[in-house]
């Protein structure tokens, strides 16, 4: 796994802290192994996942607004045409 930037406070990090200051300790400091790596693999792939989809909300909304437009142009045409 790459290196993570350290000047970012994550929300897993804020969890951590505050369920077990210990916890975030032996981690983030002792570099102790998470006790289900695979869970934590998993959760890292749904989290970039998300921030893929949250990405693309502006491409999507845009998107949708020029077919609503195209849609009521669509629509004039046909009340003017008949």
């Amino acid at each position: 796994m790459a290196s993570k930037d350290r000047s970012l406070v994550r929300a897993s990090d804020i969890g951590t802290w505050t369920f077990c200051h210990r916890a975030w300790w032996l981690a983030h400091v002792q570099k102790v192994p998470h006790q289900n790596p695979d869970q934590l693999a998993r959760g890292d792939q749904m989290h970039s996942q998300h921030g893929r989809m949250v990405a693309m909300t502006p491409i999507v909304g845009r998107l949708g607004v020029l077919l609503l437009g195209l849609g009521i142009l669509l629509v004039l045409i046909l009340i003017i045409w008949y």
